[in-house]
């Protein structure tokens, strides 16, 4: 029987997991493409569980392992009953048994760092990749910023304005931006703005983020406007209560024209049109969204083969962090 891969020792359930340095071997790896990372999953198995739907996200991950050399299992939430039919615990080293790498995307984060912390504890060298939670979507991020890289260069000194809730989908971000060296903006309506605490860790971390209510200043000058759905799985009973709090918040012609003359719009995907951005801007010059879509790939990738790279297996968990965050919502595909 052939070994499975020797990963890191570590984990990527948010941004924040990696070092800024980290974050850029990662990005480097992105960029390399298919074919340039060998082989790293030749043999082995990538277990994909999914407590939530998934378009981008499972399509995605499941190329990225088949290029990668391995083979891709979808498992759906109900098949694996996570504290239903057994533990998270035991769930996760039970994976671990036969996958060299879980991928999770999960209803509540801390059943992520229950998973981590599992196969911590048991000394596992298998690596837990966080594909959407409440909490953080770091793999969206990364492809957030190969999308900025290949518009612009680079996203270092670039101004990202942000348009919508302070989701988990807005925290990560915020957290490579800042790492990347990029001034945030975020425009919200009150109640709907990101947290004191992850502006406090934000400014204690070196970056530049303006919290805002109103959306043109948010976007004057800005080089990359970003927005999502204003209300996620799980928030249904809030969605009339959300399309009122956000009436005004629709990045649409008039408000991408308040922006940098080459803009770039970015959407994570699924989009409701005539809600949070308009058909014509999400098919209009400035839009990135499907090139944005794209780069979910060799997001993937990336973070696959830095994980998993058996250069880097001695490394020690200097970026590790299995800590509870505040929720952030957002969902995207």
């Amino acid at each position: 029987m052939k070994d499975m891969p020797c990963g890191h020792g570590r984990h990527l359930l948010d941004i924040t997991d990696l070092t800024p340095a980290e974050l850029d071997q990662v990005m480097a790896m992105a960029e390399t493409g298919v074919g340039g990372l060998g082989r790293v999953l030749e043999g082995s198995g990538a277990a994909l569980v999914f407590e939530k739907p998934s378009a981008r996200t499972r399509s995605s991950t499941e190329m990225a392992v088949h290029h990668l050399g391995g083979h891709p299992v979808y498992i759906q939430g109900s098949e694996i009953g996570m504290d239903v039919r057994e533990s998270v615990e035991d769930a996760a080293r039970t994976l671990a048994c036969y996958h060299a790498v879980i991928c999770a995307r999960v209803m509540d984060h801390r059943t992520l760092i229950r998973m981590a912390s599992a196969l911590d504890e048991a000394s596992s060298a298998v690596p837990v990749v966080n594909l959407l939670s409440d909490v953080a979507h770091p793999c969206q991020a990364i492809a957030d910023l190969l999308t900025v890289r290949e518009a612009f260069g680079s996203a270092a000194d670039r101004t990202l304005a942000f348009v919508g809730d302070a989701n988990n989908v807005w925290r990560s971000l915020a957290w490579a931006g800042v790492y990347q060296g990029m001034a945030l903006r975020i425009a919200s309506p009150p109640g709907y703005g990101p947290p004191r605490e992850d502006l406090e860790a934000l400014e204690r971390a070196g970056g530049d983020v303006t919290p805002l209510v109103d959306p043109e200043e948010a976007v004057a000058g800005a080089d990359v406007i970003y927005t999502d759905v204003w209300t996620s799985m799980g928030q249904e009973a809030e969605a009339e209560a959300r399309r009122e709090a956000f009436r005004g918040y629709c990045v649409d012609e008039a408000l991408v024209s308040k922006a940098s003359p080459s803009a770039i719009v970015l959407h994570c995907l699924p989009a409701h049109r005539g809600e949070e951005i308009s058909t014509a801007v999400i098919e209009g010059p400035a839009s990135r969204v499907w090139r944005q879509a794209a780069n979910r790939m060799p997001a993937a990738l990336g973070v696959l083969a830095w994980l998993l790279e058996p250069s880097r297996a001695s490394h020690g968990a200097s970026g590790q962090r299995h800590e509870s965050v505040p929720p952030g919502g957002g969902d995207v595909g």
